[in-house]
């Protein structure tokens, strides 16, 4: 079996529309998908004449929507637009539909006896949208009724534990074609590893038709081939990642593929969805990953799971870098030296010298933050939302701890040197500034502080642009994450990720 290919699932209400992101994206992929069940009533009579316009081999597919897709129609009717597609067989098969996706219980002899006399290969599919799928090769068998058929299996896992089973079951699957995906964020590593999958395809979404494939958890094609070189992985390609959970948003991937790529190194970095880190420890230990980034909430849980921390984790309790060293797990936290180069570069200062700074929020992030912070110095007041988690991680440090309400404004003026915003709030990005997007809605800025928020997605948050309004000098999170990528990247590979020796 070869490289597994990437399909670009067509979604467009019109054929000329579909017909223009094959265009567009033709350079990314190796054949399409037309979705015949997005279609309006007027344009599914022109399917038949799609193969030979597009110039691509096509997958043929009318989904039900019981199957995630959205045809309404009974089955008469559907077989029909079936045979109309399949209607008329050119001798030349560049004019013809490579193939056609037949659920497993659609079985139509006329249908599949012309699909195979023309070469068109079926892909024999089974979906289940709410539950994963087990006995993977025992399916598999069931359902391929020739060795010119394909099966595939698609599924809606409930945890990352049910994409690790898909990982294990199909490591022994060789030999013969067949097609495996997890659906939804939690799905996302089996679409970009999918050769670890022996999979014969992988399907992606144009950026354009996006918000149709949602629930499914595709990836657009230029991202799969710019930002993890889709192209180049193979089965001896070195896996990192980065581990939390919601994990909506992460630019580590694109910062440690670039890096890979500079380097000349078979590796690729991918983001791994978890609700619980003994769920990515599993994962982990399963796809073979070398080492992986922590992010919230996992940062102070995985420490049980680590057999040996560094100095700097055992200081500030909390640990976002793991690497694997033979059949151990070691433990590092790089946030802090990203968090420290950041701020001297933010400053330009190297030491704060007694000023005092405003640490924003009690989570992981936080808990380097304030180590730095009194490396450098400084002396901080913890601001928190629930109170007890702030007097925690100030009594760990030595500093002072209110809540983050109205009534603290007056100490928050106090400690306004720098204030440095750890929570979430602000990645929705929408403006303007209010209670729900803006931790410090109630606090008005006059121009002499200076405002770190660890966001860096959207560069400029609702606090940002109104301390920035204010005069202040701002900074988003992107130069930590930079500069905790960098080292992260040298525990991983043991190279310097600026170096330019490989260049």
């Amino acid at each position: 079996m070869g490289r597994s290919l990437i399909c670009l699932t067509l979604t467009c209400n019109t054929i000329a529309a579909d017909l223009e992101l094959v265009n567009r994206y033709r350079s990314y992929i190796d054949l399409v998908e037309l979705r015949v069940d997005y279609l309006d009533e007027d344009e599914r009579f022109h399917i038949r004449s799609f193969p030979q316009q597009a110039h691509i081999p096509s997958i043929l597919t009318i989904r039900r929507k019981i199957d995630g897709g959205r045809y309404e129609g009974g089955e008469a009717s559907r077989t029909m637009l079936f045979a109309r597609g399949l209607a008329f067989a050119d001798q030349n098969p560049a004019k013809n539909f490579a193939y056609v996706d037949f659920e497993d219980d659609f079985r139509i002899p006329s249908l599949q006896e012309g699909a195979l006399a023309f070469g068109t290969r079926i892909i024999r599919s089974y979906h289940n949208m709410s539950a994963p799928v087990t006995n993977l090769a025992e399916r598999l068998r069931a359902m391929r009724v020739t060795g010119y058929e394909i099966p595939k299996i698609a599924f809606m896992p409930h945890s990352l534990s049910d994409v690790t089973n898909l990982f294990r079951e199909a490591a022994d699957l060789t030999g013969a074609d067949h097609i495996l995906c997890a659906m939804g964020p939690e799905g996302l590593p089996s679409r970009i590893l999918c050769d670890k999958l022996n999979s014969y395809l992988t399907y992606t979404t144009a950026p354009e038709n996006m918000q149709n494939t949602k629930s499914l958890g595709h990836i657009d094609p230029v991202t799969l081939c710019n930002t993890y070189h889709f192209r180049e992985l193979n089965k001896d390609t070195a896996v990192y990642g980065i581990t939390g959970y919601p994990l909506e948003v992460t630019s580590s991937p694109l910062l440690h593929n670039k890096g890979y790529q500079k380097h000349h190194m078979n590796a690729v970095f991918i983001p791994v969805r978890s609700k619980a880190i003994e769920e990515m420890m599993e994962f982990a230990e399963q796809v073979g990953i070398k080492g992986f980034a922590v992010t919230v909430p996992h940062k102070q849980a995985v420490l049980q799971y680590l057999q040996e921390i560094s100095a700097r984790v055992g200081d500030i309790g909390a640990c976002n870098t793991v690497v694997r060293r033979g059949s151990c797990w070691y433990g590092y936290n790089t946030d802090a030296g990203g968090i420290k180069k950041a701020l001297a570069e933010f400053l330009g200062l190297e030491k704060l010298h007694r000023k005092k700074v405003a640490i924003i929020g009690a989570g992981g992030a936080s808990r380097a933050i304030a180590y730095v912070v009194k490396m450098m110095g400084g002396k901080a007041c913890i601001f928190n939302r629930t109170i007890s988690k702030a007097k925690m991680l100030a009594e760990d440090f030595g500093f002072k701890y209110a809540p983050l309400i109205p009534e603290s404004a007056p100490l928050l003026e106090e400690y306004s040197f720098l204030i440095i915003q750890t929570t979430s709030k602000g990645m929705e990005s929408s403006l303007p500034p209010n209670e729900n997007n803006d931790p410090l809605w109630f606090y008005e800025f006059n121009g002499t502080e200076n405002l770190f928020d660890i966001i860096y997605a959207p560069e400029v948050t609702p606090v940002m642009s109104r301390a920035a309004a204010a005069g202040c000098r701002v900074s988003n999170g992107f130069p930590m994450l930079k500069y905790q990528g960098y080292e992260q990247f040298k525990l991983f590979t043991g190279v310097d990720y600026e170096s330019t020796d490989a260049e």
